[in-house]
Protein backbone atom coordinates (compact mmCIF):
# COMPACT_ATOMS: atom_id res chain seq x y z
CA UNK A 1 0.00 0.00 0.00
CA UNK A 2 2.75 2.32 1.31
CA UNK A 3 4.28 1.76 -2.35
CA UNK A 4 1.60 2.20 -4.23
CA UNK A 5 1.16 5.91 -2.49
CA UNK A 6 4.98 6.53 -3.27
CA UNK A 7 4.60 6.05 -6.61
CA UNK A 8 1.29 8.31 -6.43
CA UNK A 9 3.05 10.90 -4.56
CA UNK A 10 5.85 11.47 -7.18
CA UNK A 11 3.17 11.38 -10.06
CA UNK A 12 1.47 14.23 -8.74
CA UNK A 13 3.95 16.29 -8.04
CA UNK A 14 5.46 15.88 -11.14
CA UNK A 15 1.86 17.09 -12.39
CA UNK A 16 1.32 19.54 -9.74
CA UNK A 17 5.14 21.17 -9.40
CA UNK A 18 5.22 22.11 -5.60
CA UNK A 19 2.07 21.47 -3.06
CA UNK A 20 1.94 21.65 0.66
CA UNK A 21 1.73 18.60 2.85
CA UNK A 22 -1.55 19.45 3.91
CA UNK A 23 -2.93 19.17 0.19
CA UNK A 24 -1.04 15.48 -0.21
CA UNK A 25 -2.33 14.28 2.85
CA UNK A 26 -6.07 15.40 1.93
CA UNK A 27 -5.43 13.83 -1.59
CA UNK A 28 -4.24 10.84 -0.27
CA UNK A 29 -6.48 10.53 2.86
CA UNK A 30 -3.83 9.93 5.38
CA UNK A 31 -2.49 12.22 7.83
CA UNK A 32 0.45 15.09 7.91
CA UNK A 33 2.85 13.37 9.59
CA UNK A 34 2.44 10.31 7.44
CA UNK A 35 3.03 12.65 4.58
CA UNK A 36 6.10 13.79 5.95
CA UNK A 37 7.44 9.82 6.45
CA UNK A 38 6.77 9.17 2.65
CA UNK A 39 8.93 12.00 2.01
CA UNK A 40 11.77 10.88 3.89
CA UNK A 41 11.31 7.03 2.59
CA UNK A 42 11.33 8.71 -1.10
CA UNK A 43 14.39 11.11 -0.16
CA UNK A 44 16.32 7.88 0.96
CA UNK A 45 15.39 5.81 -1.76
CA UNK A 46 17.00 8.60 -3.75
CA UNK A 47 14.10 10.50 -5.38
CA UNK A 48 15.16 14.08 -5.14
CA UNK A 49 12.03 15.35 -3.15
CA UNK A 50 12.74 18.46 -0.70
CA UNK A 51 10.51 20.62 1.35
CA UNK A 52 10.71 24.13 1.77
CA UNK A 53 9.47 26.02 4.68
CA UNK A 54 7.93 29.60 4.71
CA UNK A 55 4.57 30.79 3.51
CA UNK A 56 5.49 30.04 -0.17
CA UNK A 57 6.71 26.84 0.88
CA UNK A 58 6.02 23.27 -0.07
CA UNK A 59 6.96 20.20 -1.45
CA UNK A 60 8.53 19.48 -4.96
CA UNK A 61 10.67 17.37 -7.31
CA UNK A 62 14.39 19.32 -8.28
CA UNK A 63 13.96 20.35 -11.74
CA UNK A 64 14.47 17.92 -14.31
CA UNK A 65 13.50 14.72 -12.08
CA UNK A 66 12.48 11.67 -14.57
CA UNK A 67 11.13 8.36 -13.13
CA UNK A 68 13.42 5.81 -12.35
CA UNK A 69 12.49 2.14 -12.44
CA UNK A 70 13.29 1.89 -8.81
CA UNK A 71 9.73 3.56 -8.12
CA UNK A 72 8.22 1.09 -9.95
CA UNK A 73 6.64 -1.83 -8.68
CA UNK A 74 7.12 -5.34 -10.68
CA UNK A 75 3.36 -5.32 -11.79
CA UNK A 76 3.38 -1.49 -12.69
CA UNK A 77 6.48 -1.89 -14.85
CA UNK A 78 4.81 -4.77 -16.23
CA UNK A 79 1.28 -2.86 -16.92
CA UNK A 80 3.18 0.23 -18.78
CA UNK A 81 4.67 -2.58 -21.22
CA UNK A 82 1.76 -4.03 -21.93
CA UNK A 83 0.27 -1.21 -22.93
CA UNK A 84 2.50 -0.09 -25.00
CA UNK A 85 2.88 -3.36 -26.47
CA UNK A 86 -1.01 -2.85 -27.42
CA UNK A 87 -0.46 0.24 -29.50
CA UNK A 88 3.20 -0.79 -31.00
CA UNK A 89 0.17 -3.68 -32.84
CA UNK A 90 -0.66 -0.27 -34.89
CA UNK A 91 3.10 -0.90 -36.75
CA UNK A 92 4.02 2.36 -35.27
CA UNK A 93 8.12 1.86 -34.89
CA UNK A 94 8.04 4.73 -32.15
CA UNK A 95 6.12 2.82 -30.06
CA UNK A 96 8.38 -0.42 -30.57
CA UNK A 97 11.71 1.61 -29.68
CA UNK A 98 9.79 2.74 -26.25
CA UNK A 99 8.95 -0.87 -25.68
CA UNK A 100 12.49 -2.05 -25.93
CA UNK A 101 14.11 1.00 -23.94
CA UNK A 102 11.36 0.37 -21.08
CA UNK A 103 12.19 -3.11 -21.31
CA UNK A 104 16.24 -2.58 -21.27
CA UNK A 105 15.36 -0.03 -17.88
CA UNK A 106 13.21 -2.00 -16.19
CA UNK A 107 15.41 -5.21 -16.78
CA UNK A 108 12.39 -6.99 -17.12
CA UNK A 109 11.70 -9.84 -19.40
CA UNK A 110 8.82 -9.27 -20.80
CA UNK A 111 6.79 -12.19 -22.00
CA UNK A 112 4.68 -11.66 -25.48
CA UNK A 113 1.60 -13.53 -23.49
CA UNK A 114 -1.31 -12.09 -26.11
CA UNK A 115 -1.30 -10.25 -29.75
CA UNK A 116 -2.95 -7.54 -31.00
CA UNK A 117 -4.20 -6.63 -34.14
CA UNK A 118 -6.79 -4.09 -34.98
CA UNK A 119 -7.22 -5.28 -38.55
CA UNK A 120 -10.15 -7.26 -39.79
CA UNK A 121 -10.15 -11.16 -40.83
CA UNK A 122 -9.05 -11.37 -44.40
CA UNK A 123 -6.19 -10.37 -46.79
CA UNK A 124 -3.82 -7.81 -45.54
CA UNK A 125 -6.19 -4.79 -44.87
CA UNK A 126 -5.26 -0.95 -44.10
CA UNK A 127 -7.30 -0.63 -40.60
CA UNK A 128 -3.83 -0.97 -38.70
CA UNK A 129 -2.54 2.11 -40.77
CA UNK A 130 -6.03 3.83 -40.40
CA UNK A 131 -5.72 3.61 -36.72
CA UNK A 132 -2.51 5.02 -36.36
CA UNK A 133 -3.24 8.00 -38.43
CA UNK A 134 -6.46 8.82 -36.05
CA UNK A 135 -4.67 8.26 -32.89
CA UNK A 136 -1.96 10.34 -34.00
CA UNK A 137 -4.86 13.41 -34.66
CA UNK A 138 -6.04 13.12 -31.39
CA UNK A 139 -3.01 13.51 -29.64
CA UNK A 140 -1.39 16.04 -32.12
CA UNK A 141 -5.09 17.88 -31.93
CA UNK A 142 -4.52 17.60 -36.18
CA UNK A 143 -7.75 17.75 -38.32
CA UNK A 144 -8.26 14.42 -40.53
CA UNK A 145 -10.45 14.52 -44.05
CA UNK A 146 -12.68 11.66 -43.95
CA UNK A 147 -14.85 9.59 -46.62
CA UNK A 148 -17.64 7.80 -44.52
CA UNK A 149 -20.23 5.23 -45.09
CA UNK A 150 -23.37 6.05 -43.41
CA UNK A 151 -26.58 4.77 -43.48
CA UNK A 152 -28.06 3.06 -46.68
CA UNK A 153 -24.80 3.02 -48.15
CA UNK A 154 -24.64 7.29 -48.84
CA UNK A 155 -21.02 8.17 -48.85
CA UNK A 156 -19.75 11.36 -47.41
CA UNK A 157 -16.54 13.63 -47.23
CA UNK A 158 -16.50 15.19 -43.55
CA UNK A 159 -13.53 17.11 -41.71
CA UNK A 160 -13.33 16.30 -38.41
CA UNK A 161 -11.71 16.92 -35.27
CA UNK A 162 -10.57 13.49 -34.05
CA UNK A 163 -11.25 13.86 -30.02
CA UNK A 164 -11.31 10.21 -28.68
CA UNK A 165 -10.88 6.90 -29.47
CA UNK A 166 -13.49 4.42 -28.26
CA UNK A 167 -13.54 0.75 -28.13
CA UNK A 168 -17.10 -0.56 -27.50
CA UNK A 169 -18.55 -4.15 -28.23
CA UNK A 170 -15.76 -5.29 -30.51
CA UNK A 171 -15.70 -2.37 -32.70
CA UNK A 172 -13.62 1.00 -33.00
CA UNK A 173 -15.39 4.01 -32.93
CA UNK A 174 -13.51 7.88 -33.37
CA UNK A 175 -15.41 10.60 -30.92
CA UNK A 176 -15.15 13.72 -32.90
CA UNK A 177 -16.00 17.14 -33.88
CA UNK A 178 -18.07 17.07 -37.75
CA UNK A 179 -17.06 20.70 -39.51
CA UNK A 180 -19.23 19.90 -42.04
CA UNK A 181 -22.60 18.96 -39.33
CA UNK A 182 -21.15 21.70 -36.69
CA UNK A 183 -22.21 19.32 -33.64
CA UNK A 184 -20.16 15.99 -32.42
CA UNK A 185 -20.27 13.19 -33.98
CA UNK A 186 -19.59 9.30 -33.56
CA UNK A 187 -17.67 7.26 -36.35
CA UNK A 188 -17.41 3.61 -36.82
CA UNK A 189 -13.44 2.99 -37.80
CA UNK A 190 -14.79 0.05 -40.27
CA UNK A 191 -16.88 2.77 -41.95
CA UNK A 192 -14.16 4.96 -42.71
CA UNK A 193 -12.85 3.91 -46.16
CA UNK A 194 -10.67 6.78 -46.84
CA UNK A 195 -8.89 9.09 -44.57
CA UNK A 196 -6.38 11.89 -44.95
CA UNK A 197 -4.18 13.94 -41.83
CA UNK A 198 -4.26 17.30 -42.27
CA UNK A 199 -1.87 20.06 -41.14
CA UNK A 200 -4.64 22.21 -39.96
CA UNK A 201 -4.67 21.98 -36.08
CA UNK A 202 -7.70 22.40 -33.86
CA UNK A 203 -8.43 23.39 -30.08
CA UNK A 204 -9.70 19.68 -28.20
CA UNK A 205 -13.13 20.51 -26.51
CA UNK A 206 -14.86 17.74 -24.30
CA UNK A 207 -16.80 15.45 -25.61
CA UNK A 208 -20.60 16.15 -24.46
CA UNK A 209 -21.27 13.46 -21.87
CA UNK A 210 -24.33 13.65 -23.03
CA UNK A 211 -24.00 12.19 -26.04
CA UNK A 212 -22.54 8.52 -24.58
CA UNK A 213 -24.55 5.97 -23.43
CA UNK A 214 -28.48 5.97 -22.94
CA UNK A 215 -28.65 9.49 -23.53
CA UNK A 216 -26.73 9.44 -27.33
CA UNK A 217 -29.00 10.61 -30.42
CA UNK A 218 -31.26 7.31 -31.11
CA UNK A 219 -30.89 5.69 -28.18
CA UNK A 220 -35.24 5.82 -27.17
CA UNK A 221 -36.39 4.55 -23.51
CA UNK A 222 -37.82 2.29 -23.39
CA UNK A 223 -35.35 -0.24 -24.30
CA UNK A 224 -35.29 -2.87 -26.84
CA UNK A 225 -37.08 -6.00 -26.00
CA UNK A 226 -35.45 -9.13 -27.63
CA UNK A 227 -36.51 -13.12 -27.94
CA UNK A 228 -33.88 -15.44 -29.28
CA UNK A 229 -34.25 -18.59 -30.46
CA UNK A 230 -31.93 -21.10 -28.40
CA UNK A 231 -29.94 -21.93 -31.80
CA UNK A 232 -28.84 -18.13 -31.96
CA UNK A 233 -27.77 -18.56 -27.85
CA UNK A 234 -23.51 -18.39 -29.14
CA UNK A 235 -24.20 -15.10 -30.64
CA UNK A 236 -26.80 -13.23 -28.50
CA UNK A 237 -23.88 -14.03 -25.78
CA UNK A 238 -21.41 -12.65 -28.11
CA UNK A 239 -23.16 -9.57 -28.66
CA UNK A 240 -24.85 -8.93 -25.25
CA UNK A 241 -23.89 -8.40 -21.56
CA UNK A 242 -24.77 -11.44 -19.26
CA UNK A 243 -27.30 -8.97 -17.17
CA UNK A 244 -29.23 -8.37 -20.41
CA UNK A 245 -29.96 -11.96 -21.33
CA UNK A 246 -32.95 -14.27 -19.21
CA UNK A 247 -33.08 -17.59 -20.57
CA UNK A 248 -36.73 -18.99 -20.67
CA UNK A 249 -38.41 -22.04 -19.70
CA UNK A 250 -38.54 -23.42 -22.97
CA UNK A 251 -34.39 -22.20 -23.85
CA UNK A 252 -35.46 -19.50 -25.67
CA UNK A 253 -33.05 -15.82 -24.65
CA UNK A 254 -35.12 -12.69 -23.61
CA UNK A 255 -32.58 -9.71 -24.21
CA UNK A 256 -33.72 -6.38 -22.60
CA UNK A 257 -31.17 -3.95 -23.95
CA UNK A 258 -30.88 0.25 -24.93
CA UNK A 259 -29.49 0.33 -28.69
CA UNK A 260 -29.35 2.80 -31.19
CA UNK A 261 -32.61 2.61 -33.02
CA UNK A 262 -31.56 3.30 -36.37
CA UNK A 263 -30.86 1.47 -39.86
CA UNK A 264 -27.89 -0.43 -38.05
CA UNK A 265 -30.40 -1.89 -35.93
CA UNK A 266 -32.95 -3.41 -38.63
CA UNK A 267 -29.53 -4.79 -40.68
CA UNK A 268 -28.24 -6.23 -37.13
CA UNK A 269 -31.32 -7.39 -36.23
CA UNK A 270 -31.66 -9.22 -39.65
CA UNK A 271 -28.31 -10.92 -39.99
CA UNK A 272 -30.31 -13.72 -37.35
CA UNK A 273 -32.68 -14.32 -40.05
CA UNK A 274 -35.74 -15.86 -38.41
CA UNK A 275 -34.37 -16.68 -34.87
CA UNK A 276 -35.13 -13.45 -33.62
CA UNK A 277 -38.07 -11.60 -33.15
CA UNK A 278 -38.86 -7.85 -31.88
CA UNK A 279 -40.73 -8.07 -28.06
CA UNK A 280 -41.17 -3.90 -28.28
CA UNK A 281 -41.08 -1.61 -29.13
CA UNK A 282 -43.79 -2.61 -32.25
CA UNK A 283 -42.58 0.38 -34.11
CA UNK A 284 -39.42 -1.50 -34.91
CA UNK A 285 -41.23 -5.12 -35.17
CA UNK A 286 -43.22 -3.46 -37.96
CA UNK A 287 -40.08 -2.05 -39.61
CA UNK A 288 -38.41 -5.37 -39.61
CA UNK A 289 -41.08 -6.62 -40.98
CA UNK A 290 -41.58 -4.76 -43.80
CA UNK A 291 -37.29 -5.46 -44.66
CA UNK A 292 -37.73 -8.74 -44.69
CA UNK A 293 -40.95 -8.72 -47.09
CA UNK A 294 -38.68 -6.41 -49.23
CA UNK A 295 -35.58 -8.79 -48.92
CA UNK A 296 -38.39 -11.74 -49.87
CA UNK A 297 -39.75 -9.80 -53.17
CA UNK A 298 -36.69 -9.58 -54.42
CA UNK A 299 -35.43 -12.57 -54.02
CA UNK A 300 -38.33 -14.78 -55.37
CA UNK A 301 -39.13 -15.15 -58.93
CA UNK A 302 -37.76 -15.47 -61.86
CA UNK A 303 -33.73 -15.77 -61.87
CA UNK A 304 -32.40 -12.45 -63.36
CA UNK A 305 -29.51 -14.31 -64.79
CA UNK A 306 -31.28 -16.54 -67.05
CA UNK A 307 -29.22 -19.25 -68.66
CA UNK A 308 -28.56 -18.21 -72.62
CA UNK A 309 -30.98 -20.76 -74.13
CA UNK A 310 -29.34 -20.80 -77.34
CA UNK A 311 -25.81 -21.59 -75.99
CA UNK A 312 -26.45 -23.07 -72.90
CA UNK A 313 -24.13 -20.70 -71.61
CA UNK A 314 -24.82 -19.29 -67.75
Amino acid sequence: MQESRLFKIVYYLLNRGQVTAAELAEKFEVSVRTIYRDIDALSGAGIPVYAETGRNGGISLLDGFVLDRAILSEKERADILAALQSLSATGNTCDRATLEKLSALFRTSFDNWYEVDFSRWGEITQDNEKFEVLRSAVLCHKCVRISYVGAYKAESSRKIHPLKLLYKSRSWYVKAYCTEKKDFRLFKLSRIIRWELLEEEFVPVPYPDSLEGKNAPGWEIPPVVLRFAREAAYRVYDEFDRNHIEEQENGDLLVTAHMPQDAWLTGFLLSFGAQVQVVSPVYLRDILAAQAREIYEKNRGEDPFPADKDTGRA
